[in-house]
C-alpha cells in the first residue's frame, strides 16, 4: 500500500517536469508471468487428471460430431451403426465362442484323478439331469476313452487329448472312426474353444458310448490270419 503510494507521489512529482516513467515490454512480460506463477493464483485449478478427463472428453465430442455429420441421419443414424456393429460382434462371439489361446488339443484329456468309466458316466448322467451340458459331455467323452482303456483298446497313457485317443480307437474300430472324432470335436469345442454344449451334442455322444460297448474290435492278429488265409485260398486255387 505505501509503494503504491509512494510511486503515485512519485508520478505526480515528475509530472511537472519529466514524461511519466514507463516499463519495456518484455521486462513487463516477465514480470506479469513471475507474478502469476505464485501459488497463490493456482491453488483452484483443476488437477493433472481432471485435465487429462476433459482433453478425453472433448476429443470423444469431436469425434462423435464428425462421425455425426459424415453419417446419414446425423447423430440418430451413428446410433444406429453403432447399435448394428455390436449385434454383429455378439452374434460372433456367440457363434465362434472365446478365442483360444492354443491349439483346441493341447490339454489332456484326464486330470489327476483316476477314475472309471462307470464313473465319469454316472457324472455324466448327473450333470445331464441338471441341464448342464457342457460337463456332461466332457464327462461322456472321460468315460468313452476310459473304457477302452479298460477293454485294452487303448493303452493307458496319461496326458493323452481327446483327437489322440480318437485317432488310436479308430484304428481298432475303424466303422466308428467318423464319429469319435465328431465326439473329440465336441470335446474340445467345449473344453477349450468356448463354445457351449447342446443336449442333442451329449445324447450323441452317450449313444456312441453305448454303441461302442457293443461293438467288437478289429484286431491286428484276426486281420493278419484273413489276409494269409485269402492267399493261401487264392495260391491253392491257382495250383
Amino acid at each position: 500500500m505505501l509503494r503504491a503510494v509512494d510511486a503515485s507521489a512519485l508520478s505526480l512529482a515528475r509530472s511537472d517536469d519529466e514524461p511519466p516513467l514507463t516499463i519495456p515490454r518484455d521486462p513487463a512480460r516477465e514480470a506479469a508471468r513471475r507474478e502469476l506463477s505464485k501459488r497463490m493464483y493456482h491453488e483452484n485449478d483443476p488437477s493433472w487428471f481432471q485435465r487429462a478427463l476433459d482433453a478425453f472428453w472433448d476429443w470423444v465430442g469431436r469425434l462423435f460430431d464428425t462421425a455425426s455429420s459424415a453419417t446419414p441421419g446425423g447423430p440418430l443414424g451413428l446410433v444406429v451403426v453403432i447399435a448394428a456393429i455390436v449385434l454383429v460382434v455378439g452374434a460372433l462371439w456367440w457363434r465362434l465362442g472365446t478365442p483360444s489361446r492354443g491349439p483346441a488339443s493341447s490339454a489332456a484329456l484326464f486330470d489327476d484323478r483316476p477314475r472309471s468309466a462307470a464313473d465319469h458316466r454316472a457324472a455324466a448322467e448327473a450333470h445331464a439331469a441338471q441341464g448342464h451340458w457342457n460337463q456332461a459331455v466332457q464327462e461322456r467323452m472321460r468315460a468313452i476313452v476310459r473304457s477302452l482303456e479298460e477293454r485294452a483298446l487303448l493303452d493307458v497313457r496319461p496326458g493323452r487329448t481327446a483327437d489322440e485317443a480318437a485317432a488310436e480307437a479308430g484304428r481298432a474300430l475303424p466303422s466308428r472312426t467318423d464319429r469319435l472324432r465328431s465326439a473329440a470335436r465336441d470335446f474340445d469345442d467345449v473344453t477349450y474353444g468356448g463354445r457351449a454344449a447342446t443336449e442333442q451334442s451329449y445324447h450323441r455322444i452317450a449313444e456312441l458310448d453305448r454303441d461302442l460297448e457293443r461293438t467288437k474290435p478289429v484286431l491286428a492278429n484276426s486281420t493278419s490270419s484273413s489276409h494269409s488265409g485269402d492267399h493261401n485260398a487264392r495260391r491253392g486255387a491257382a495250383e
